[in-house]
């Protein structure tokens, strides 16, 4: 009596023995789509913004559950190819219809998965002229908010893509000024006045790698001299000030002339 009950016939090829089969197969799925989800929260998710976790979890979630679907109708030789045929067909009418859509979803998985970049770094995008912290990859575009406060949204498929500097991969930093003395003056004696200036009153510049000086250009009003420094990552804001002020202060203490735009006027008189 059972068994004849399961055997029945609901449509063609269709039985309820094959419609409980296929429910059992989509059951187990839903288990195992739950399974990985947790196992992602545990393992990925902390390191990711909210809203990429959530994109996430859909995409594991329901695609395990579909290749379960798949899995099961196969098994019972219910045929569902006119129906992926169909969906494929769609599938090509909207991707022609949503190229950028679809490539910033994609590339925003690749940007998770690759993670060249994640939230938390201060990074440039390169060409761009974008410099900041970045805040949130969304499904579709990230979010960086640049040193003056204001957010630039910027599509998944551009930061994959561009050149992405970023600032956190190492500990130490190095930063440069110009420095421009007179004609008249002695560069070792100025290049000396300042390296012995920042030894000693530039908390944040590291003795290893040890601070670099060379004569960069000789410009139209100046001898122009590159100070180099390393400095621990994070003192980035500290430096600089603080740099320009004991460099300044030590060159007037020596009396040597940081000298400003001079232009000579010629009357063509030979006067």
């Amino acid at each position: 009596m059972v068994l004849e009950i399961l055997d029945t016939q609901l449509t063609d090829g269709l039985t309820i023995w094959s419609l409980l089969v296929i429910g059992i197969i989509v059951f187990a799925g839903v288990i195992v789509a739950r399974i990985a989800r947790m196992i992602f929260n545990k393992k990925f998710a902390p390191t990711m913004s909210t809203h990429s976790v959530k994109t996430l979890n859909k995409l594991i979630y329901y695609g395990i559950i579909v290749i379960f679907l798949f899995a099961a109708t196969a098994s019972q030789g219910f045929d569902i190819g006119g129906l992926v045929v169909g969906a494929g067909f769609m599938g090509i009418v909207i991707g022609f219809a949503a190229q950028t859509v679809v490539s910033n979803m994609i590339s925003g998985v690749f940007l998770l998965i690759e993670k060249p970049v994640k939230q938390g770094d201060t990074v440039e995008v390169v060409g761009d002229n974008v410099t900041g912290k970045l805040i949130d990859i969304n499904t579709f575009s990230s979010k960086i908010q640049q040193f003056d406060g204001t957010v630039v949204r910027i599509p998944n498929e551009k930061m994959f893509t561009s050149n992405l500097r970023t600032f956190d991969l190492s500990e130490v930093r190095r930063s440069e000024v110009t420095v421009g003395i007179g004609y008249g003056e002695d560069i070792d004696k100025a290049i000396k006045t300042i390296k012995n200036a920042i030894e000693k009153n530039v908390v944040y510049s590291l003795m290893e790698p040890a601070p670099h000086f060379s004569v960069s250009e000789l410009a139209d009003n100046s001898v122009n001299i590159l100070v180099r420094v390393w400095h621990p990552r994070d003192d980035l804001l500290e430096v600089m000030p603080t740099l320009l002020k004991v460099i300044k202060n030590a060159l007037d203490a020596e009396g040597i002339e940081i000298p400003f735009p001079q232009r000579v006027v010629w009357d063509g008189k030979g006067t």
